[in-house]
């Protein structure tokens, strides 16, 4: 039986890695994408850039929060989970903020 979980709980890290890589590459091939598209925008001077660039850096933001908190799945050490959690509230105020920026852009467009 303790074998069978331990096959189990090494299972469920592999797909925690995989999926933690997965969100990863998605949430900076969003932020690559956004930056691109917001300098094509910023050369054209199209109204909308900085809307259009906070809202990708938000979304890639929130794809590599994702794989912070499935890091939490993994992680074994107090320490790395202090180092990890850390990392949770930064990305998540940064989220928070660039929410708040978009708002108020909004709201003055």
């Amino acid at each position: 039986m303790e074998q069978v979980i331990h096959i189990c709980e090494e299972f469920l890290r592999d797909i925690a890695n995989l999926a933690i890589i997965l969100f990863e590459f998605i949430g900076v091939a969003i932020i690559i994408r956004s930056g691109i598209c917001s300098f094509y925008k910023c050369i054209k001077r199209e109204r909308d850039t900085r809307i259009f660039l906070a809202k990708g850096l938000a979304l890639g933001l929130e794809f590599k929060l994702g794989s912070e908190i499935l890091r939490t799945v993994v992680v074994r050490d107090w320490k790395e989970i202090a180092i990890v959690g850390g990392i949770i509230i930064l990305r998540a105020a940064l989220t928070f903020l660039i929410h708040w920026e978009i708002q108020q852009e909004e709201k003055h467009s």
